[in-house]
């Protein structure tokens, strides 16, 4: 493992590199705003979490990109929040102020995508503990309710679903934190999301914070030009800091609330106020 550090023993590299600029700050949802949930519909993030992203959003001297493998009306939904840009489907489909982005998919794919799908009800419903998320640009099936005895059966049955010859060209598969997923074929993923994304901004400092494999693409392509934070154990991660789990990434945000450039103190006094009360 690479020399990794606990972004709290570093707060003073860290204050000194945003002093003075513009953040856009980069987030994940599952495991990094929420915590990881039994189920993808269980996962909801703090009151207070919520009321220092609507504070960071309304600064001068801070943008928020939610960045989730989740379905774009799904996370935009469970946020509600407005003035951030959301990413939904790893990238797939994006909005927010002044942006409006879906990539396109052939027929095919979609075709493909139907038939698996079917495949995959048939092949693991003896499975408990399984469940088929159709996300519209990617079918997901998570496993983490189901017996760990029969996760190594579950994953055979999901490959012997999508590997087959007339799909190889036509989907890519890739791994979560107890999840298999199936995704258009060309090269996207959240890291070039991102850089799409601040290819339409000027003199910003990017700040990426992710727990999931789906983050290190973001990770690798913004080394050396910002920060990025991993959440939870780093054995095996691109990013330069860590934080401990969602209840340290809330810590960091409020002081990133009170760090800002040219933040209102009022509104960021407001909002942690709140929490001592």
């Amino acid at each position: 493992m690479k020399n990794i550090s606990h972004i709290f023993s570093c707060m003073e590299e860290v204050r000194k590199s945003l002093r003075g600029k513009f953040i856009y700050l980069f987030l994940d949802y599952d495991g990094t705003l929420s915590p990881i949930a039994n189920t993808p519909g269980n996962a909801v993030i703090t009151d207070k979490t919520k009321r220092l992203l609507s504070g960071l959003s309304k600064l001068p001297g801070c943008k928020i990109a939610i960045i989730s493998g989740r379905a774009l009306n799904d996370i935009s939904r469970r946020l509600g929040l407005k003035n951030i840009v959301y990413v939904g489907n790893h990238g797939f489909e994006m909005k927010g102020p002044g942006i409006k982005f879906k990539s396109s998919v052939s027929s095919e794919y979609r075709k493909i995508l139907k038939i698996i799908k079917a495949n995959l009800k048939k092949d693991l419903a003896p499975f408990k503990g399984v469940a088929i998320e159709d996300k519209g640009y990617c079918l997901t099936v998570h496993y983490r309710l189901a017996d760990e005895n029969a996760i190594s059966a579950i994953t055979s049955k999901f490959y012997f679903a999508t590997f087959m010859e007339e799909f190889k060209n036509n989907i890519q598969v890739k791994s979560g934190k107890m999840t298999r997923e199936i995704r258009p074929p060309f090269i996207w993923n959240k890291g070039m999301a991102v850089l799409w994304l601040l290819d339409k901004e000027k003199d910003v400092f990017p700040v990426y914070i992710g727990d999931d494999v789906t983050d290190e693409d973001a990770f690798q392509l913004l080394k050396n030009k910002g920060l990025t934070i991993f959440v939870g154990k780093p054995e095996n991660t691109k990013a330069r800091f860590y934080l401990k789990d969602t209840r340290e990434v809330e810590k960091f945000l409020e002081l990133i609330l009170r760090q800002t450039q040219d933040q209102p103190r009022a509104i960021a006094e407001e909002l942690i106020s709140k929490d001592r009360d």
